[in-house]
């Protein structure tokens, strides 16, 4: 075996990965493809018909470079791995977003690339302006705000804002989350492709936006300056400084840009300006800024001419492809309106359907409850009508025993009466028997006097008679005959009207103690009197209450069914006072 029989033989074919903003695809290229061969067939694969902004980018040693389409791919410095590693990526950017990007696949992958680039802090924004930006995402992300699906926290797990914004600020995810929603709540209505040219339309008016920037020197004295290149021309900024260029010279101000080893001259389109030179250090990077010189000079050239037939071609059936799908999505929204509205209807039906049945159940129930008090009304009227005829025949009976009441009334009354002027009759009869015992003891009383009085005449008499027969009868009995019994003429003695005196006296006491005593009698016989009429008043007054309290009741029990009053009628009654003796109580409470 010979030693070239030993050699491998070369592999016809190597392996590609090509890195999209969304997608990671892998080819099998041939070996003789060109740079053009594969970036067209990623664009085919893509479905990308707007090319001219996008390129094929590899990482070399510290910096990177883009595919040339005119070089075989193996014969550019690209990495020795397999598969080979490509960023498919916007290498130019366009001026006026709305009116270069035509196809939607164009506009989606500017707005990734563009929006990672903000988040990775490759192109500053400030807080308000990404707060806004994130706004547009969110709703090209999630289409139109629910409050009923987008609950708090539903932004947690996606990458909105710069780091740089949320260290600047001590605010938390929720207060963030809620100023993003608060702005995401605005845009209803928005279809993912207008959110993300607005979210583009804000983006390119950044002052970082489309730039690439290279580390420069602008003579050998080593001034380190930066180097801009956009679609706008050249921007010469300081160090620290990438926002505000010191210098710009525009495109359409621009006459020739050439380098030589590691010198660029920027030679103006005004003779009488100055050339301005400056200096890479890396041949590598020189090239760079060359190719992107050129293709921003180039694009700018074109924007300034008329568009060619692909590209006119292609706004016209951008155009129509807007068109439909807005009509599409007019019909989408109308659509959803009518099955939201049907969906609405459905529910509003539904909740009629339960709210009828409720009713109905409600209803029946309230049947079923009306029929069972119909039936105990029934009964119940049964009852009440029973228990009418009862009181109908008790309230006659009532009114009975209150008519007899009334005559048992009206007899007790009249009785009353009677007993009333019996003690009326009584009261004066005894008033009279008190004048009269009055009187008499008045009389006594002077007899008793008149009689002491001539009791104490008849004992000073014989006191005298007995002094004058003492010193007077020793005479009478010398010179006299002896004393005939019934004389006494010398001193006027009289011994028979002695007598006589002690009769009349006697018989006086006689008589006053025969009067006291038949006075006496007259008095406890009139006791009696009075308390046999202080027992039978007592008597009728029981009497008459007992037939009140049992008229009140009758009359209580009647009204208590029929509701009528009953009269009671009521007696002026005199009443005993059992304290008083013979003394008696009138109705006014007067004692007589």
């Amino acid at each position: 075996m010979s030693i070239l029989g030993l050699k491998k033989k070369q592999p016809k074919t190597f392996k590609v990965k090509v890195i999209t903003m969304d997608a990671e695809m892998e080819f099998s290229c041939e070996v003789k493809w060109k740079g053009k061969d594969l970036f067209d067939l990623v664009c085919r694969t893509v479905g990308l018909r707007e090319t001219w902004f996008f390129g094929l980018r590899y990482i070399v040693k510290d910096t990177y470079a883009w595919l040339k389409p005119e070089k075989r791919v193996l014969d550019q410095e690209v990495p020795k791995d397999s598969p080979i590693t490509f960023h498919f990526l916007a290498k130019f950017f366009p001026e006026k977003v709305e009116e270069e990007l035509v196809q939607e696949i164009t506009q989606h992958l500017f707005f990734l690339q563009v929006k990672k680039q903000i988040l990775d802090e490759e192109i500053f924004c400030s807080p308000e302006a990404s707060v806004l930006l994130a706004s547009y995402a969110v709703q090209a992300k999630y289409g139109d705000y629910d409050p009923n699906f987008h609950k708090p926290g539903f932004l947690a797990q996606d990458e909105l804002l710069p780091k740089r914004v949320l260290m600047q600020y001590q605010m938390t995810a929720d207060m963030w989350e809620e100023k993003i929603t608060a702005w995401y709540a605005e845009h209803r209505g928005i279809a993912r492709d207008e959110a993300e040219m607005e979210y583009l339309k804000i983006a390119q008016d950044l002052e970082m936006y489309g730039v690439s920037y290279f580390s420069i020197t602008q003579n050998k004295r080593d001034t380190e300056l930066l180097l801009g290149v956009d679609a706008q021309g050249l921007h010469i900024y300081s160090p620290n400084s990438k926002l505000n260029p010191n210098k710009s010279f525009p495109w359409s101000g621009i006459r020739n840009i050439s380098y030589s080893e590691k010198e660029f001259t920027i030679k103006p389109l005004d003779k009488k300006k100055d050339v301005f030179k400056f200096y890479s250090s890396q041949l590598r990077v020189n090239k760079l800024i060359l190719q992107l010189c050129i293709g921003n000079h180039d694009l700018f050239m074109r924007r300034r001419k008329v568009d060619s037939i692909e590209v006119q071609q292609m706004k016209a059936q951008a155009k129509e492809e807007k068109a439909r799908k807005k009509m599409e999505r007019q019909i989408l929204a109308r659509e959803k309106q009518m099955r939201e509205e049907a969906e609405r209807a459905k529910e509003e039906m539904e909740r009629r359907l339960f709210q009828l049945q409720d009713e109905a159940r409600l209803a029946n129930e309230a049947l079923i409850r009306s029929e069972e008090t119909a039936d105990l009304l029934a009964e119940k009227a049964q009852i009440a009508e029973e228990e009418a005829k009862l009181l109908a025949h008790k309230a006659a009976e009532a009114e009975q025993d209150r008519q007899r009441l009334e005559v048992t009334a009206m007899k007790t009354k009249e009785e009353k009466r009677l007993m009333e002027q019996k003690m009326r009759e009584a009261e004066q009869l005894a008033v009279k028997l008190v004048e009269q015992s009055e009187r008499r003891l008045k009389e006594a009383d002077h007899l008793k006097q008149d009689l002491t009085e001539a009791k104490d005449a008849e004992r000073r008499a014989k006191q005298k008679l007995l002094e004058i027969t003492k010193t007077t009868y020793p005479l009478i009995a010398a010179y006299s005959p002896p004393p005939a019994p019934a004389e006494a003429a010398d001193f006027g003695y009289e011994p028979s009207r002695l007598d006589f005196k002690d009769s009349d006296m006697k018989r006086l006491s006689m008589e006053i103690e025969r009067e006291r005593l038949e006075y006496m009698e007259k008095s406890k016989h009139l006791q009696d009197q009075l308390k046999e009429l202080k027992s039978e008043i007592e008597s009728l007054k029981l009497e008459e209450q007992q037939q009140q309290a049992s008229l009140y009741s009758l009359q209580s029990e009647a009204r208590g069914y029929i509701q009528e009053p009953v009269y009671i009628p009521h007696s002026n009654v005199r009443t005993a006072d059992t304290s008083a003796g013979s003394r008696f109580i009138d109705s006014r409470g007067c004692r007589v």
